[in-house]
């Protein structure tokens, strides 16, 4: 933490209040096109995510916890590398992953502040140093069937990635932390292979995004979450979108009213001006279609979730209803699922480049 706030506030202090004020250097088509040449899959990805406009008849899925479920049933261990492998074989792209911190203050992966529910192991993250962390086997929730694999370094979850499919850092840290880890990604040479993201609620939070974002540098992508019980006004989203210059921006659409339990028309975030304000930002819009533990079904998504997609029958009315609304990525439990029905609408575009 000392590192990357020592870091953040060098750089802020060579610059004057214009250039923290000046809208963000965007990452080029040519950029894009170059780091494609080289990189395999996961630069692919990367343009697609930083070229909104270009692929807006193409959704985008992301593996929540890295594809842990399957009809809502934990088959994988979450955060894990078979998780990680499944993802890619089914043509997922991007995985999400939790990072926290180790008592000797590496970056790990890990949910929960505490390892019981995940591992065979007990006891907080930041308590114990990596050697002993890596002692701790994940396990499959809910079976609890111990797994081969131990708690690993965001690192190693990098390198096991590199190359195949970007991953979405959920930062469990300070916002700062977000500088340590775009400085690991420069140093594994997976600048595209990232997409890190912080909540932005009102003026002051986003200065400090801008902050971290020139921190980070404009090779790396970065988004902005948005959610609906602080921003609901387009203007905001608007200069949110275009001060940061990012390729996608994060929506929670809260679940609010049990006697109205499903969004009609998704709130001020998908608004006809907020939609117009992505186009002209060239910025991909994102939900979320994962549950929440003990929460209403489609918690962060107005009430519309994955499991009345997959369990009632009616994706039409989920991911549908979002796609009619401009979205085009989703985070999702049951990306197989996911990725089954956008086929089928013809939703998803190859990444053969023979095609």
């Amino acid at each position: 933490m000392r590192l990357a706030v020592s870091i953040l506030a060098a750089f802020v202090g060579l610059l004057p209040q214009s250039a923290l004020n000046a809208p963000f250097p965007t990452v080029t088509a040519s950029a894009s096109a170059v780091s494609t040449a080289g990189a395999g899959r996961s630069a692919l990805i990367h343009q697609r995510l930083t070229e909104a406009n270009q692929w807006r008849d193409h959704i985008m899925v992301v593996a929540h916890r890295a594809g842990w479920k399957e009809d809502g049933v934990p088959v994988r261990a979450e955060n894990s590398f078979a998780a990680i492998d499944h993802a890619v074989e089914i043509g997922v792209e991007m995985v999400e992953m939790d990072v926290r911190r180790s008592q000797d203050g590496v970056l790990v992966v890990m949910h929960d502040a505490t390892l019981e529910r995940t591992t065979s192991c007990s006891g907080a993250v930041e308590d114990m140093p990596l050697s002993t962390l890596r002692t701790c086997h994940l396990v499959v929730e809910g079976q609890r069937r111990l797994t081969d694999e131990t708690v690993f370094t965001l690192e190693d979850a990098m390198r096991h990635a590199k190359g195949r499919i970007l991953i979405n850092i959920d930062n469990k840290l300070e916002p700062e932390a977000l500088v340590e880890v775009a400085e690991l990604a420069q140093r594994l040479e997976m600048a595209d292979g990232i997409l890190l993201k912080m909540a932005v609620w009102n003026a002051e939070r986003l200065q400090l995004a801008r902050d971290i974002r020139r921190a980070i540098g404009p090779e790396i992508a970065f988004m902005p979450i948005l959610a609906d019980d602080a921003v609901k006004e387009a203007d905001f989203i608007d200069r949110t979108e275009a001060s940061l210059s990012v390729p996608a921006a994060e929506l929670i659409h809260w679940y609010r009213d049990a006697a109205q339990p499903l969004t009609t028309d998704g709130g001020p975030l998908l608004s006809a001006r907020a939609r117009a304000a992505a186009i002209r930002n060239d910025t991909h819009l994102w939900v979320n279609t994962y549950p929440i533990t003990d929460r209403p079904e489609g918690m962060v998504a107005g009430g519309r979730g994955d499991y009345l997609a997959m369990a009632s029958g009616r994706p039409e009315d989920v991911y549908g209803f979002f796609i009619d609304r401009g979205v085009t990525i989703i985070q999702t439990d049951e990306p197989a699922a996911l990725i089954g029905w956008l086929d089928a609408q013809g939703l998803r575009r190859s990444y053969d480049l023979t095609n």
